[in-house]
């Protein structure tokens, strides 16, 4: 299956260059550039593509409200790229549903493997800003933890899934540890999330580091 993504970045020649590399992958499709978060929510809305590759700083609407508007919207994933001082920017766009954060000096493979992970419908937090984005959530000052209670709506099963999202594990990774078919998976985590009115999976795992399941 063609991965079919949407790139948008405000700098040109950043921009080609994300293009080529995902332009050389068989099985990715760049259908559309975008120089701006308008631009690109326009674009996800008359291509729908699978993903939307997202940088979060541009012009005219900046990452986060574009990133918004396409998960609102249910017209793509999308992966947002980001630097190692822009946090707020991680933190805005994970609440606004992303299901994924790369660095922008990531490598080409990294790229590439980042955006057929965020299109197999698995969450992606690059390594080097997973310590600090769970550290925004599960300990904010001041203080604050979610109501276990929140959980009530959830089955046994559901909330091991749940705790296997909070350990970072992957759809086959939670299949293999609870024992069940890959599909069963993707099936109990889309549960989850409705239930939890959550946007990502990746929202899932905070959520779980927040109540402490492990």
């Amino acid at each position: 299956m063609t991965v079919r993504v949407v790139v948008a970045e405000d700098q040109s020649a950043v921009r080609a260059g994300l293009v080529l590399i995902l332009g050389s992958a068989p099985d990715i499709e760049v259908v559309g550039e975008a120089e701006d978060g308008e631009r690109a929510v326009e674009l996800a809305r008359e291509l729908r593509p699978d993903l939307v590759l997202m940088d979060v700083q541009m012009p005219r609407m900046d990452g986060v409200t574009a990133t918004g508007l396409v998960v609102a919207e249910g017209l793509a994933d999308v992966l947002v790229l980001t630097t190692f001082d822009l946090d707020e920017y991680v933190f805005g766009a994970l609440r606004a549903g992303a299901s994924g954060f790369l660095l922008k000096n990531a490598e080409a493979r990294e790229l590439i493997e980042a955006v057929r992970t965020v299109a197999r419908g698995e969450g992606l937090i690059a390594p080097a800003v997973t310590r600090r984005l769970i550290a925004e959530f599960a300990s904010p000052s001041p203080p604050v933890r979610r109501d276990p209670a929140v959980l009530d709506a959830l089955t046994p099963r559901e909330r091991e899934v749940l705790s296997a999202l909070g350990a970072g594990l992957s759809n086959a990774e939670v299949a293999v540890r609870l024992d069940m078919a890959e599909a069963t998976v993707k099936t109990h985590v889309s549960k989850v999330l409705g239930k939890l009115g959550l946007r990502s999976r990746v929202q899932a795992a905070v959520l779980a580091k927040e109540l402490g399941l492990h």
